[in-house]
């Protein structure tokens, strides 16, 4: 059986969460390369792009609308549990499916110990790493950037030692969230990511907040007023380029003083008995899914 999630050119937090996650909750040797069975983990993984011909295993996954709706009816998907409720009413499943992201599950290792030198935190969506100007704006606004595609085990030491986590990365406030870190919703620059926020929110009764990010530069500036995420062409040189560093400049001094502003904020953090509630019928469902694997071995 295979275990699958996003890569893109760099990596990410929330998908390589997989690879620290699965490995160690799961038995050893229970994870293959034999694509006839597919593990579909953490992220918003469903879709269409899966082969038709495997067997698909659903673990916690989410659909964002990232890939084409697939018909999760055809007999090849066994679906054990969701991200949250709109996933599950998209696919037409039943509602008790959705339970939560299955990055809860790191409330049940043992993680790195927290780092205690971070204080406020800002960690941004990983595509804005490339398309702003985060690093300068977080020194500006005095506070530690939490970069996505560092790896895993120093983000999650980074936000279980932090006193507030601002975060555009919807798995900064999921694990921000599971391990009791108090968190402060930023609105994604780039509007596509954001209905998997109350997906997930969903699933914790939680009336998530999402606040307004200010752009740190030319290009997120196109990418906010266009709604654009793709190939962003002449945009995206410009924005590089020497011509743009004044108005980059000004733009990333304003996003500095937004984020503090943003600290100030009044931060959130889904009830204590909803996060233990989750965390055990995700538990739960990985433990009935390994059992029913090794009784029919």
């Amino acid at each position: 059986m295979k275990l699958v999630f996003f890569r893109g050119k760099v990596p990410n937090f929330g998908d390589e969460l997989n690879l620290y996650v699965w490995p160690a909750l799961l038995p050893k040797g229970f994870l293959d390369e034999d694509e006839d069975e597919l593990f579909v983990g953490i992220g918003s993984i469903i879709g269409d792009h899966l082969p038709a011909r495997s067997r698909k295993f659903v673990m916690g996954s989410g659909y964002a609308g990232y890939m084409g709706l697939p018909d999760v009816h055809d007999g090849s998907w066994d679906i054990r549990f969701v991200r949250g409720p709109n996933t599950a009413k998209t696919l037409g499943i039943d509602p008790a499916l959705s339970i939560c992201d299955s990055a809860i599950l790191l409330r049940a290792m043992e993680l790195p110990a927290p780092d205690e030198r971070v204080g406020v935190a800002f960690m941004p969506h990983y595509e804005s790493l490339e398309r702003g100007n985060w690093a300068e704006a977080c020194r500006l606004a005095g506070m530690t950037l939490i970069d996505a595609t560092e790896p895993v085990e120093k983000v999650l030491s980074q936000i279980a030692g932090a006193r507030i986590l601002i975060t555009e990365a919807m798995h900064g406030a999921i694990v921000a969230d599971a391990l009791r870190t108090p968190w402060i919703g930023a609105r994604p620059i780039y509007g596509g990511h954001h209905k998997k926020w109350l997906d997930w929110a969903g699933a914790l009764g939680l009336d998530v907040r999402l606040n307004t990010l200010k752009p740190t530069s030319v290009l997120e500036y196109y990418i906010g007023r266009t709604g654009r995420g793709g190939s962003l062409g002449k945009v995206g040189r410009f924005s590089a380029s020497p011509l743009a560093g004044i108005p980059n400049r000004i733009f990333t001094e304003q996003a500095a003083r937004h984020l503090d502003g943003m600290s100030r904020l009044e931060p959130q953090l889904s009830a204590d008995t909803a996060i233990r509630e989750v965390t055990d019928r995700a538990l739960a469902a990985v433990d009935g899914f390994v059992r029913s694997r090794v009784a029919a071995a």
